[in-house]
């Protein structure tokens, strides 16, 4: 039985899942906006609005933190000073999911995930 397991596993093994949010959250924080799956969106949500909620104390620790998860200066340095303090004063919420319709080819349902101005 799977009661309270949280976190999808997209049919891949742990590191290639840590891989694929990793990348999909670099590849959000410096677009800020991107198109995916829903679930996959829906997954990342959890991920880069976490990473987001560190980033408005910019400190030292708090920026070894997100490098740790992220692996990227560019976008580290993206989320410490572009992002981030867009949100000093809100307290969650900084993504928005909007459903685009089923992909051509699989029908997969797609979404825009971006942030919230």
């Amino acid at each position: 039985m799977r009661h309270r397991k949280s976190g999808r596993k997209f049919g891949r093994n742990p590191s290639q899942r840590k891989a694929l949010l990793r990348q999909l959250a670099v590849s959000l924080i410096l677009n800020e906006r991107l198109t995916t799956t829903e679930s996959k969106a829906k997954e990342l949500r959890s991920v880069v609005e976490k990473l987001v909620t560190i980033a408005r104390d910019d400190s030292r620790h708090h920026r070894g933190l997100v490098m740790s998860r992220l692996d990227h200066t560019p976008s580290v340095e993206r989320l410490f000073t572009v992002v981030a303090p867009r949100y000093e004063d809100v307290d969650g919420g900084y993504t928005r999911i909007s459903k685009l319709g089923p992909r051509r080819g699989d029908a997969a349902p797609m979404v825009l995930i971006e942030f919230v101005v």
